[in-house]
């Protein structure tokens, strides 16, 4: 099984991802992770969103192709991976469909409010979810592109919703 994690920013994707590895003994993979240590030290003064948008396909579908080998193992993978956008998350789904593996949405639905909250917070602490500094710039520009789950595709993915 696979385990899509999708919430907007702030929602705790990573904090809930690491609650379910201890839950299902899954391995958690985590997109900011990958950027942060693939492209960080290289990112430009000016960081564009194709810049970001074409680092995180390619983190996409390396962390996709590794849960599927670690499923085919018999080890449950969880995709922290924003899944901002309804295509992000569809073209994850069937990739995983295709490989015959099971597939859950687990949706974490916080309102946008709680969620720069926590954000703030996390900026300040720096604690073990951090990665790097979200702007307030950033946090709007994501809310411009997040797409909650419908409950056509909650149902789809066998969706489990939070409310965190």
């Amino acid at each position: 099984m696979i385990h899509l994690v999708c919430g907007s920013t702030g929602a705790g994707k990573t904090t809930y991802a690491n609650e379910l590895r201890q839950q299902l003994g899954a391995l958690p993979l985590s997109i900011d992770d990958w950027m942060v240590t693939l492209f960080a030290p290289d990112t430009p003064p000016q960081v564009s969103w194709p810049w970001i948008e074409e680092r995180v396909l390619r983190c996409e579908r390396q962390i996709v192709a590794t849960a599927l080998a670690l499923a085919s193992t018999g080890v449950p993978a969880i995709l922290d991976l924003g899944l901002q956008q309804a295509d992000q998350r569809r073209r994850v789904a069937d990739r995983v469909a295709a490989a015959s593996v099971g597939v859950r949405l687990h949706f974490l639905d916080v309102d946008a409010g709680e969620r720069w909250r926590r954000v703030e917070a996390r900026n300040e602490q720096q604690g073990e979810t951090f990665r790097v500094k979200v702007t307030r710039p950033m946090f709007d520009f994501i809310e411009t592109i997040w797409q909650p789950p419908t409950p056509e595709e909650m149902s789809a993915l066998d969706g489990v919703r939070v409310a965190a």
